[in-house]
């Protein structure tokens, strides 16, 4: 594998994906991997993560066993050397430090390109039309992705391949070869060539050997030389070569460079949109751009390093020799016979797309947005990637954004949950140590009342009618019976009876509640039926306790004329009473304390502050809820109350 991804460095932005033109990136389980066999060695993903977590196959190791062997192992340098090696104006100082590393020959590529230029030319000048075959990324792009423009890739090989066939011509058969330049790609071009390193890993190799400027002495390439083959690395570099004119008018070339430049020429000439026309294309901005230099160089600076080394040789290099090593080689084979190898992705039928861009939340064409962020250039081409397993939903990221909005709005919602669980706890530890105490004061109160009572009765039955002892008596008695009333309220809220389960129809018990109290004339009472089902298994006598209590709130809440709805609803699993009054309402601070005993709204011996207090604990003893909304401000809308009970159909 020439490329592969460091885990523990990947952030998951997808940048990978993005810049990847043969979508060789799968991310599984937020983990981007390279799937080796679409790989196309372009070494984009390596030069945009910024985690660095995408390299390449470090091969310095087996170079240094090349040399350490004992072979003959010449090294050859690509022609973009000038724009990685800026500190070194002078090519003899960097020849003179590779040479020091052990290799016995040291020459320059941009011979094999001189050789490939001219094939061209030839290619050029006769019927057919081409696609250069000098950028192995485009070649296995073009291979894997476009196999039917196989037959129009020039059939000349790359100028790394032609310089190895010189270099053996001249040096031997047996002599083993090394590619140094600016690509990935090289490393796995050609079987021709025994390894490749970049220029990054020379660098390395320098710094382990401790080789620098200083302690290594200048020398020259060997020959041959190259010539106009020096620019080659730059955008067009194999037209001017080549001497061929790319003039709009009269040129019949058309160069592309970079991934989305060259991946749209290839599919306008796939269409046939292109015709009459060879294309120059380049994988990166020229070869000076490449994988394998170093980082944040600048496209124009090394562009200009490169021109100048290519001009400053017609001032030392000799024509003739030059002629002369050009004349020998021009016969060599630089032939080469490319194989289609198809790894396009099967096509999907449109219904196995569009479910996946319905689990996106893309229900229409307008809810696909093809904005890119997760590395496809369209929803469809994501969702495709899904479908074959090279992608995941979430890269999506209007879905993921969607679906974090959701989780907050879920969490908000459960965190709403929790608190009114919480105040329910603490109402419902609150109303434990409330019955505690009430049931101790209500038993101890008992017994002296009852005397009370009593006593103050005989005084009152023998008392003479007129006498002014009797209105006292009077008051005695009134005033006893009420305490007696409190005391029963106190009572009855302490109770820890259990509830009587028993097969309830709730329109009888709403009936007979209301059978049990004086209605007054100022109130209309509704009852409203919506129940398919209202038989539920409550205790008849507490439920009816609860719904009287409420009842009679709403009749004192009513000062003039006003309307009670009685609201009878249902599901499968519980039964609803709702409880709405056309009253004065619950003031905003008082809402919070209305289930709270001894708290009341009501004057001075009209109410105990029980009434709501035993209600909630009766239908928390049933397993329900019941909660209270209240507007007392005509501003917001009409005033009134509104008490909703849920009881569980069944007691478990």
């Amino acid at each position: 594998m020439l490329v592969y991804t460091i885990k523990e460095l990947c952030r998951t932005c997808y940048t990978c994906v993005r810049e990847c033109p043969a979508k060789a990136i799968r991310i599984v389980g937020g983990q981007a991997e390279v799937i080796d066999e679409r790989c196309i060695a372009c070494g984009n993903c390596t030069k945009v993560c910024s985690q660095g977590a995408k390299v390449f196959l470090n091969t310095t190791d087996r170079v240094a066993k090349l040399i350490e062997n004992g072979s003959r192992v010449a090294a050859i340098v690509a022609p973009s050397f000038p724009a990685e090696f800026p500190e070194f104006p002078d090519h003899k100082v960097l020849v003179g430090m590779i040479k020091s590393l052990g290799f016995e020959y040291v020459a320059e590529v941009s011979f094999g390109a001189d050789l490939v230029a001219d094939r061209y030319r030839k290619l050029v000048s006769g019927d057919n039309y081409y696609i250069s075959s000098d950028c192995p990324s485009i070649v296995n792009y073009i291979k894997f992705y476009h196999p039917a423009l196989v037959d129009s890739l020039a059939p000349v090989v790359s100028p790394m391949v032609a310089m190895g066939r010189v270099i053996r011509e001249k040096y031997g058969k047996e002599t083993r070869i090394v590619f140094i330049g600016p690509c990935i790609a090289k490393k796995a071009e050609s079987s021709e060539i025994d390894e490749a390193i970049t220029y990054t890993e020379l660098r390395e190799m320098f710094a382990s050997k401790g080789i620098n400027s200083e302690n290594c002495a200048r020398a020259d390439f060997d020959p041959p030389v190259g010539g106009r083959g020096a620019i080659f690395p730059v955008a067009r570099g194999l037209l001017q070569t080549a001497r061929i004119s790319d003039n709009a008018i009269t040129g019949n070339i058309i160069a592309a460079e970079g991934r989305i430049d060259f991946q749209g020429a290839l599919k306008e000439y796939e269409a046939g949109l292109i015709k009459n026309q060879h294309m120059e294309l380049l994988c990166c901005e020229g070869c000076i751009m490449g994988p394998g230099l170093s980082k944040n160089g600048r496209q124009y600076n090394r562009r200009s390093l490169v021109s100048a080394y290519a001009s400053s040789k017609k001032e030392y290099i000799d024509s003739e020799l030059w002629q002369s090593f050009f004349n020998e080689y021009a016969e060599l084979d630089l032939t080469v016979r490319h194989k289609p190898d198809d790894h396009r992705i099967e096509e999907l039928d449109e219904k196995e797309v569009n479910e996946v861009l319905v689990r996106m939340g893309k229900k229409t064409k307008k809810d696909q947005l093809d904005c890119g962020a997760c590395g496809y250039e369209s929803c469809i081409e994501h969702a495709i990637a899904i479908k074959k397993g090279l992608a995941e939903v979430e890269m999506c990221l209007p879905y993921t954004i969607e679906k974090l909005h959701k989780s907050v709005k879920d969490l908000a919602l459960s965190n709403e949950k929790l608190s009114t669980m919480r105040q329910a706890l603490k109402q419902s530890e609150k109303l434990a140590h409330m019955r505690q105490l009430s049931a101790g004061i209500a038993h101890e109160l008992n017994n002296p009342l009852g005397v009370v009572i009593m006593y103050s009765n005989i005084l009152l039955e023998e008392s003479k009618p007129g006498e002014p002892v009797s209105e006292d008596l009077k008051l005695i008695v009134e005033q006893a019976a009420r305490c007696k009333k409190i005391v029963a309220g106190l009572l009855n809220f302490a109770r820890k009876n259990q509830v009587n389960h028993q097969i309830v129809s709730i329109r009888e018990l709403v009936n007979h509640s209301l059978e049990s109290l004086i209605i007054p004339e100022k109130v209309k009472i509704n009852i409203i039926d919506r129940c398919t089902n209202p038989e539920a298994m409550l205790d008849t006598e507490q439920m009816m306790q609860v719904l009287t209590n409420l009842i009679k709130n709403a009749f004192d809440a009513i000062p003039q004329n006003g309307l009670i709805d009685i609201i009878l609803e249902d599901t499968l699993s519980d039964v609803i009473i709702t409880i709405s009054d056309t009253g004065t309402g619950i003031k905003e601070e008082d809402r919070a304390k209305i289930f709270e005993p001894f708290f009341t709204t009501k004057g001075i011996g009209h109410g105990t502050g029980l009434g709501l207090a035993t209600a909630y604990g009766i239908v928390k003893m049933h397993k329900g809820q019941i909660s209270a909304e209240s507007n007392n401000d005509p501003a917001k809308g009409p005033t009134g109350t509104r008490f909703k009970i849920v009881i569980p159909r069944r007691k478990e």
